[in-house]
């Protein structure tokens, strides 16, 4: 018996090894082939051992490195300030239609959805967010468009706590003299670290790798979000690549390391982010398992 287990236990051991490495191993090889020299990239091809190492990709990207430091700020302030207002609203408005009491919640609940299905288009959305708001070319414009509140991340919310949290825990406190904003901010909260954290992690994702906001609403570069930047630069490599030869062109392609920079823009850009996985994942399983006992 106690052979079969151990037997089990290194099959499921080895299994995740396995499976762990596999994850690692192409974002290594993205790393590596971008410090490989491109000459020797091209001779060669991908490898995880590079002949030659070289870091003119680097180099190139932070040639201007200001430019990218902006950006960094930008998105960092961005993330950070969009997570925060993000979960704040999300739970203020999820919370309430998990009361059984509350007498808008189907309604409430219904318009969620509803959001969920429809929404009112790319040209109606800019047109409020540009001609009635004027919030173009502010960090607003990177915050509320799209990212602020979701439909999805309330309804799983509204499930953590109906699930979780029990009505004779409120009613508890309701008769010790408890309001309810002490109740949401004391007691709900603090029960509800799993799905914040689950949540948390979504919305700081979707604020680090969106790029479409910059594309749509800014137009000062220094304003530029990190993903639009890199976005904008890997364009206008390409925009070189094809565009008709001439003397200008291909002097300047020579000094353009073109393949090894699209990785080095790769690491730039997810590097950062995933650092943040540690924070989150103590408590991001839980939370996804909790919040979908049923809806």
């Amino acid at each position: 018996m106690k052979t079969s287990k151990l037997s089990m236990q290194w099959f499921i051991h080895s299994f995740f090894i396995i499976y762990v490495a596999l994850t690692i191993l192409p974002l290594l090889l993205v790393f590596m082939v971008s410090i490989t020299d491109e000459k020797t990239l091209t001779l060669n091809g991908y490898s995880l051992f590079p002949a030659k190492i070289n870091f003119n990709a680097y180099s190139y990207l932070f040639k201007t490195s200001g430019v990218i430091i902006d950006a960094y700020g930008v998105t960092l302030t961005v993330t950070v300030i969009g997570t925060v207002l993000g979960l704040l609203l999300t739970a203020l408005f999820a919370y309430p239609i998990s009361r059984m009491d509350f007498p808008f919640r189907k309604g409430l609940t219904f318009y969620i959805f509803f959001t969920m299905l429809f929404n009112g288009g790319l040209v109606s959305t800019y047109l409020v967010y540009t001609k009635l708001l004027g919030v173009n070319d502010s960090l607003i414009a990177l915050i509320v468009p799209n990212l602020l509140i979701g439909g999805f991340n309330i309804i799983l919310m509204r499930t953590f706590f109906t699930t979780t949290i029990p009505p004779s825990l409120i009613e508890s406190a309701q008769i010790d003299g408890a309001g309810e904003l002490r109740i949401f901010f004391q007691i709900i909260l603090r029960l509800s670290l799993p799905v914040l954290a689950t949540i948390g992690l979504f919305y700081t994702l979707a604020y680090w790798n969106d790029w479409f906001n910059s594309l749509v609403y800014i137009s000062d570069p220094k304003k530029y979000s990190l993903q639009y930047l890199l976005n904008l630069t890997l364009l206008n490599i390409q925009f070189l690549v094809t565009s008709p030869g001439n003397s200008n062109t291909s002097q300047l392609l020579a000094q353009i390391p073109t393949e090894t920079v699209r990785m080095a823009m790769a690491v730039i850009g997810t590097g950062p982010i995933i650092l943040a996985y540690p924070f989150f994942q103590k408590y991001l399983i839980q939370g996804l398992t909790i919040g979908s006992v049923k809806g």
